[in-house]
């Protein structure tokens, strides 16, 4: 399904963006893409800022202009507008246990992924939180961040002996989060899955080789 009625502003360094590209492309839904240069900073110019101005990405623009930034923000608008394939479950079981592992995967994972990298990569001096402020970078949040994905992986191998998938077993947008901070913590930080986590690895495998995980 294509639509003419929706833009998403992204980047292709961006795993935030890749969280939303995977969600749409496993939806089946096409929209208008926007690339913003983040190694030109064009996250922070004035007509990017015009559009969202925590300068970051991605965000999706509707039809009369409204602009949605946070990805479980814009997952959401697309879940609820192209119900078909549902991705936070249908029951009001499944929805709130996929909920549940979402917000572990992107707080105990995702985020433990980004606070190392942007606390060490040198062209985030200044920004080493997203939004509208600058801040510095810490060192020491790196050191630790990165224990804290390690602590992810396993305790996302657990979970996995348990269930196909990481909120049970369907594949959702829990999934999505997961799979996209293991890339990006092997991409990011060097942190690759360890050979003995057998079910994570497994689970891995299986999601990796969706035709959405190219989004």
């Amino acid at each position: 399904m294509t639509t003419e009625t929706l833009t998403l502003y992204h980047s292709t360094a961006s795993p935030n963006s890749r969280r939303v590209r995977i969600f749409l492309a496993e939806k089946g839904v096409t929209v208008k893409l926007a690339a913003v240069d983040l190694g030109k900073r064009e996250q922070h110019g004035d007509a990017y800022r015009a559009i969202n101005p925590r300068r970051v990405v991605p965000t999706l623009v509707l039809e009369d202009g409204t602009s949605i930034g946070e990805v479980p923000a814009i997952q959401r608008y697309i879940e609820d507008v192209y119900p078909g394939t549902p991705l936070f479950g249908i029951t009001p079981k499944d929805k709130a246990l996929i909920t549940m592992w979402e917000r572990r995967a992107e707080q105990e994972g995702f985020a433990s992924v980004m606070e190392a990298i942007r606390n060490t990569a040198p062209g985030l001096k200044g920004r080493a939180i997203a939004g509208p402020h600058d801040y510095e970078q810490i060192a020491a949040l790196a050191e630790r961040s990165r224990q804290r994905a390690v602590h992810f992986m396993e305790d996302l191998d657990n979970r996995l002996k348990q269930s196909a998938f990481v909120a049970g077993e369907r594949f959702s947008v829990a999934d999505i989060t997961a799979l996209v901070t293991i890339d990006f913590a092997a991409k990011a930080i060097d942190l690759q899955v360890p050979a003995d986590l057998k079910s994570l690895r497994r689970w891995y495998d299986t999601v990796s080789s969706r035709p959405s995980a190219t989004a």
